[in-house]
């Protein structure tokens, strides 16, 4: 058993919502602001059409430059631009979801972070190990925390050498673990993406694709 400080993790997303995007500081005088997205292709935000923060407030984006945007706030059905600094300025930090049943299906042997989190993880004979409780990605692969009662988070790397069954509909999934297995220590900063993940083919070395849920186009999995 070898201990490791914990990695960078995906975030722990609200139920049934995924986090696309974070409107950041005003940029000018007319309403502006600097947008940071988490599509794969981050011109492809605009693409999803209305966005709600955690309130439920709606937007949409329309951008003017690189990762510079103009926000519309949506209120029955009816767009008002954000037009001038102080409205936009009261938007920073404002974190944009989806909601989840509003993203195409994943491709074969793809899944959301979203619908990962909170499957039960069981061993091959059936014997609950715990929950999947975040998704981390170390750069070279996606892993799953599963959280233990009474006992350490256990890391275990999202493949089909240690993940052989993900079982949406029965929310469980099966459990090979390696020979070695990551204890988690300390956590560390946050790191959010939407794209589904991809389990690999060997135990942990394999870089898994991740595909933007619109354009199903390929990119490189978070550094």
């Amino acid at each position: 058993m070898r201990r490791r400080p914990r990695p960078r993790r995906l975030a722990e997303l609200p139920d049934r919502l995924i986090l696309l995007g974070i409107i950041g500081r005003a940029h000018g005088v007319r309403g502006q602001v600097r947008v940071t997205s988490h599509t794969a292709d981050p011109a492809g935000l605009t693409d999803y059409g209305p966005l709600s923060d955690q309130a439920g407030r709606r937007f949409t984006l329309r951008w003017v430059g690189g990762g510079i945007a103009e926000v519309f706030d949506v209120t029955d059905g009816k767009k008002v631009k954000i037009a001038d600094r102080t409205a936009a300025e009261r938007l920073t930090n404002t974190k944009l979801f989806i909601e989840r049943d509003r993203l195409p299906p994943p491709e074969d042997d793809e899944y959301y972070l979203a619908d990962l989190i909170g499957l039960d993880a069981v061993r091959a004979d059936g014997t609950r190990l715990g929950a999947v409780s975040v998704v981390h990605d170390y750069g070279a692969g996606v892993s799953l925390e599963i959280e233990r009662d009474g006992a350490g988070s256990l890391i275990i790397p999202f493949t089909m050498a240690c993940v052989p069954v993900v079982d949406l509909s029965g929310r469980r999934l099966t459990i090979v673990p390696p020979d070695e297995i990551d204890v988690v220590e300390t956590p560390s900063p946050v790191s959010e993406n939407p794209a589904p993940a991809k389990r690999t083919g060997s135990d942990r070395s394999d870089n898994p694709r991740r595909y933007d849920p619109l354009s199903g186009g390929e990119a490189e999995a978070a550094a």
